[in-house]
């Protein structure tokens, strides 16, 4: 846990430095003591970096960046769609926590871009289908359907909040077979 928050660079580079050693580690090196859990009981939160990511089992943003309890502001969606919700929890860990450095982090294999591409599932899922259909368009490839998909929602959250100055917002995909974090050029 930080006692002040880090610029976007520092962040960036800190998620960076996680993800080297998660892709050689064998557990998560993330603090999970009694002590940490104590210190954020008592001092609240205060996460360097804000990470939109999928529901999926495999993708884990405190083990992929080396984070412990108190580091991480962590928004879990289904194909890391943006709705009022998930930019109601961006705003909020960029206003009143202070995190500088927002991440949309797609990844290999999400089902559901693949639900997408593959047509209209129907059900609830259609409503976060529909959310990447408008993102991909035409697109049959998976890795560009899911970068383009990770573009709208760092779009969205450029578009749709009013962030500090400060504040940066990127994208990324995650390789689950290597664990490797590809930062998205936007």
């Amino acid at each position: 846990m930080h006692s002040e928050n880090l610029s976007a660079a520092e962040a960036l580079q800190k998620l960076k430095d996680g993800n080297q050693r998660y892709i050689q580690a064998a557990t998560n090196p993330g603090d999970v003591s009694p002590a940490i859990r104590q210190k954020t009981c008592d001092e609240g939160q205060k996460p360097y970096a804000i990470i939109v990511a999928c529901s999926d089992s495999r993708v884990i943003p405190e083990g992929i960046f080396s984070a412990g309890i108190g580091e991480l502001f962590v928004i879990r969606v289904a194909g890391n769609v943006m709705d009022n919700h998930q930019l109601g929890s961006v705003e909020y860990a960029a206003d009143h926590l202070g995190s500088k450095l927002v991440v949309v982090l797609g990844h290999e294999h999400c089902g559901a871009v693949g639900a997408a591409l593959q047509g209209n599932p129907g059900g609830f899922i259609q409503y976060i289908t529909d959310e990447i259909h408008r993102a991909i368009g035409d697109e049959k490839d998976e890795y560009r359907a899911c970068c383009l998909n990770v573009e709208r929602a760092v779009g969205l959250i450029r578009d749709k909040l009013d962030m500090k100055e400060d504040v940066k917002v990127c994208g990324a995909y995650y390789h689950i077979g290597s664990g490797e974090v590809e930062y998205l050029d936007m």
